[in-house]
């Protein structure tokens, strides 16, 4: 099969590799698209010997399995169903499984890969190919972040609302803040095509650095450090600012007045549950003709050297590596 190889330094190679085996309590999976996404830029500057790719859709190809011939979506999280964590429903927070699929076992830039029978989330029949994978972080982390902490921050006590960073998640997050019932909502980043379009879905714009607005619900999508401490000084008392955006370099946090002199929440929340996926289907299906405005690319796994750095310079918002 085809697999891409992340050597780092910006370097990308596309390769062969034998098709995987499935072992006990796995499916073999053709893949048919997947997502890029900008956690994986960290991959593509400092190498890998896994395959990446994690927002990964495809068809088991499992003869004899319950859901072979199945489409599925790939759950991210490896999880054991069996401790505390699992058993309140929080499978991405396993408390004795740290495997990430696509970050410490093979992901979706290749055209098989096996699966965990607990991670395939089969997809009906009316979502298209290429909305699919839209379902996981772009829906997914973005609608159970603001889930989270709506109990919190209420609609009809929040206004107004700032998105910071309308990527992928942040297009995410103004979906799934809309579709909660939260109105007045604003957005903040440097990219005039992405505020265009955060402005088409209903965002007002927030100047980059600009703090002469609070706000009493704020939700960090671009992981960057300056946004993130630029949030803890604009977020209103009792307001909430929630991280969903990642970065693994050191956050130096310099306590200014701003900051110090309030009480508030920062919250961090990560992926989805598996028990979230019904209302990340219902959302979807809600609003698919705003979806698909952002797959904005479909490429063969030939183009993925090219098309990472286009994405990676901001120049597309969620492309996709499709396989026939």
């Amino acid at each position: 099969m085809q697999v891409a190889v992340f050597h780092g330094d910006r370097h990308i190679t596309i390769g062969e590799a034998p098709l995987p085996v499935a072992g006990h309590g796995e499916v073999l999976l053709k893949v048919r698209r997947t997502a890029l996404c900008g956690s994986d830029t960290k991959l593509w500057l400092k190498g890998t010997d896994i395959t990446p790719g994690h927002e990964i859709f495809g068809l088991v190809q499992q003869p004899g399995h319950a859901l072979d011939g199945q489409r599925c979506l790939v759950y991210i999280p490896v999880h054991c169903g069996a401790c505390d964590a699992c058993r309140a429903g929080d499978t991405q927070m396993c408390l004795n499984e740290s495997v990430l699929v696509g970050w410490n076992r093979p992901g979706g830039y290749a055209e098989y890969l096996t699966v965990p029978e607990p991670c395939l989330l089969p997809v009906p029949d009316d979502i298209e190919d290429d909305l699919a994978p839209l379902l996981l972080d772009t829906i997914g982390t973005a609608a159970h972040g603001i889930r989270f902490v709506q109990p919190l921050v209420p609609p009809e006590t929040s206004r107004p609302v700032l998105v910071l960073g309308a990527g992928p998640v942040g297009m995410g997050a103004l979906m799934a803040l809309h579709s909660s019932g939260y109105t007045d909502l604003y957005v903040s980043d440097p990219r005039e095509r992405r505020l265009q379009l955060a402005e088409s879905f209903g965002a007002k714009r927030h100047p980059v650095g600009d703090t002469s607005r609070r706000f009493k619900l704020i939700v960090e999508c671009s992981g960057a450090h300056a946004a993130r401490s630029l949030g803890m000084e604009i977020v209103l008392p009792r307001g909430v600012l929630i991280l969903l955006g990642e970065n693994d370099q050191p956050w130096l946090v310099q306590e200014s007045r701003a900051i110090r002199r309030k009480d508030f929440y920062m919250v961090r929340s990560f992926y989805f549950p598996k028990g979230d996926f019904a209302l990340n289907l219902a959302l979807l299906r809600s609003a698919k003709a705003r979806y698909r405005e952002l797959v904005d690319a479909r490429f063969g796994i030939d183009q993925l050297p090219g098309m990472f750095g286009r994405f990676v310079a901001g120049e597309l918002l969620k492309p996709m590596l499709a396989f026939a």
